[in-house]
């Protein structure tokens, strides 16, 4: 609806980790509407990790700008169409969706995973100085050549992934742009967050303020 609405062209590729929400049969339900040029699929054995999700992602997409979102709602399509549009007007190689400016925001958290996000990206802040409002959001629009470049060299893993992907940019000296999203927390299934994803993040985290 939206990318149709902003004449966009564009394709949707899923990779689903044997996830429990029924994320791959959804999935397979709407590639037979669709077909398979418009939706494909990668399914995998099991969880092994966001960053080599990404990279399986990326092999099968063929176009030169790639958003990388949650495929549970969370991250609304509705701004994809802002995200371009400020990509395109400013020539970056990557917009990122913040919770954390003006017109942004979250729904659907209760007040233990809102502390741990903002402290999250206060402590990124502090220590990485990254200048950019919302490290641990994953809803971004890049230009392929930009992450194509980033993956290959990215060690943390969990939510630091994600975190890293920005402070390696910014070495790099890429031009990143923000735009305020509204996340709004799924409705079905479970959030991946727990104990060990704070524990991969806070090393990761340790990791980046030595290394870079």
């Amino acid at each position: 609806k939206y990318m149709t609405a902003s004449k966009l062209e564009y394709e949707v590729v899923v990779v689903d980790d044997a996830s429990p929400d029924g994320t791959l049969q959804v999935a397979q339900a709407i590639q037979k509407s669709f077909g398979s040029k418009k939706l494909q699929i990668v399914s995998r054995a099991g969880k092994l990790g966001l960053g080599t999700a990404y990279i399986a992602g990326l092999a099968k997409a063929t176009g030169d700008r790639i958003i990388l979102m949650d495929a549970d709602m969370s991250h609304h399509p509705k701004h994809i169409p802002e995200m371009v549009h400020v990509m395109d007007t400013q020539k970056v190689d990557i917009v990122t969706g913040t919770r954390y400016k003006a017109g942004g925001g979250v729904a659907g958290w209760d007040w233990f995973r809102k502390l741990t996000s903002r402290t999250a990206n206060f402590l990124a802040d502090f220590l990485l100085n990254p200048q950019v409002s919302d490290l641990t959001g994953s809803f971004r629009l890049y230009e392929r050549k930009a992450i194509e470049t980033i993956l290959p060299q990215i060690k943390c893993k969990g939510y630091a992934f994600q975190m890293e992907i920005v402070v390696l940019a910014k070495n790099r000296k890429m031009q990143i742009a923000e735009v305020p999203i509204i996340f709004v927390d799924r409705i079905y299934g479970q959030s991946k967050l727990g104990t060990k994803e704070i524990i991969l993040y806070l090393k990761g985290l340790l990791q980046l303020f030595f290394t870079t």
